[in-house]
């Protein structure tokens, strides 16, 4: 399968609808190889570091499982003819699947078998990451056609001792404090949920390795849950430097974006992203944070309580193709995924250049004429509005406000209050807190 593509297509464009190509078609899960080649496809946009952590690892309430792998699956009837193939679709298998051979009449096989009657032609997924089980997942229409049996069954899988692997990017700054970005990796062939997450987070990634930046930025790949539990039981210190964060999904169809706040609800980066969505003129909606969804609600567990939001377009379970195999490279859209990587851009950005300053005259307005900073004609209006942001910003300069708190509180674009503020740093007015 493959994203239609044509001359009107930007360079960026082509670049997300390769990488979707290539990454669609890889059978993943929680562990197993899916998830290191997928690890090793993303690398090549922009180098990640694998971190290996061994099955049987106690990580908080949780244990490291045990990684998964599936060589082929089938179902055959009484001729021999394949009824279900593994080879055809990988969500025709219950992910995480135990390995199971044998004949069974239809009704020993139904508990077995997963479909949709609302969608007769889509294959569901299903998972059964901690109990053991094994099943498939077919159309229902292919379940329909199926007579008493009986039928040949196979799944050659294996669930042994291994590893959960997981990627992460860490740009340094000026500072410690981070600025996190994180995505899940395990879903098999689903668009959507999750390759354009996973194509946003590394062009974004590559994107910030070559600017300036003054926060230290973490990417994080990890499979949904254990993965990034995982990553906070192994790294509380690092966890603890996080200033700003997001998680991405969903970002590739034509739905309307959502942003989900952080616990806090007013934290820098879910005023932020209210801001730039605002301005962008995009469709879009705020909601509070609620403890179900993605990796979100780990980073936000009381017990780290960072203040990360989550960034999408449709929401799980909220759009008919979700976890079906109609989501798939034809339901999604490269301009849709760049859209979303420069309102996520403009977002952490927003953030990553966000300041607390203190005046060092907070005693009375100190007089802007002698330091060039103020018309010298009173009574014209032609730089009024820098003025303006000037006093904004002296009047606010007393280690409580950021440069987003002042843009609230005067109207006025951050960008420009941020140059005003570098203008009176230069001259010894004020300094950060």
């Amino acid at each position: 399968m493959t994203i239609a593509k044509d001359d009107r297509l930007s360079t960026l464009e082509q670049s997300i609808a390769g990488l979707l190509e290539r990454l669609y078609p890889i059978c993943r899960s929680i562990t197993g190889p899916g998830v290191r080649e997928t690890l090793r496809i993303l690398s090549q946009v922009h180098p990640i570091a694998v971190t290996e952590v061994a099955t049987g690892t106690r990580v908080f309430d949780w244990t490291v499982p045990r990684e998964r792998s599936v060589r082929e699956a089938w179902i055959k009837d009484a001729t021999g003819r394949t009824i279900v193939d593994f080879k055809a679709h990988n969500l025709h298998v219950l992910n995480y699947s135990a390995p199971i051979e044998g004949r069974f009449s239809l009704e020993e096989l139904r508990p077995h078998l997963y479909s949709l009657p609302q969608m007769p032609d889509a294959i569901p997924y299903r998972t059964s990451y901690y109990n053991d089980n094994w099943g498939f997942c077919l159309t229902d229409r292919q379940l329909q056609t199926l007579d008493e049996g009986p039928y040949d069954v196979r799944i050659d899988s294996s669930l042994a001792q291994g590893s959960l692997t997981y990627g992460e990017i860490v740009l340094p700054g000026e500072v410690e404090d981070e600025i996190l970005i994180s995505t899940h990796i395990c879903h098999p062939s689903l668009a959507n949920d999750n390759l354009t997450g996973m194509a946003l987070a590394i062009h974004l990634a590559d994107r910030m390795s070559k600017v300036r930046r003054r926060h230290t930025w973490r990417f994080l790949f990890t499979p949904v849950t254990i993965g990034s539990i995982t990553w906070l039981a192994l790294n509380e210190g690092r966890a603890r430097r996080v200033r700003h964060g997001l998680v991405i999904t969903g970002v590739g169809d034509k739905s309307p974006f959502i942003y989900k706040r952080s616990r806090h609800g007013t934290a820098s980066i879910d005023r932020a992203a209210a801001r730039v969505l605002a301005q962008s003129g995009e469709a879009h909606s705020l909601i509070d944070f609620y403890p179900y969804g993605y990796d979100e609600r780990q980073f936000n567990s009381p017990g780290f309580d960072l203040p990360v939001g989550r960034f999408s377009r449709a929401s799980h379970g909220d759009y008919p193709e979700y976890h079906t195999s109609a989501d798939n490279l034809d339901f999604v859209r490269p301009a849709s995924v760049v859209r979303a990587l420069d309102l996520v851009e403009a977002i952490t950005t927003t953030v990553d250049r966000d300041r607390v300053y203190v005046s060092r005259n907070p005693k009375g307005e100190p007089q802007l004429g002698k330091h060039g900073l103020y018309r010298k004609v009173a009574g014209q209006t032609g730089q009024q509005t820098d003025e303006l942001a000037l006093l904004w910003v002296m009047n606010c300069a007393d280690g409580k406000h950021s440069l987003a708190d002042m843009a609230e509180k005067a109207g006025l674009p951050v960008e420009r209050l941020e140059a005003a503020a570098g203008r009176l740093e230069a001259h010894g007015l004020i300094e950060p807190a």
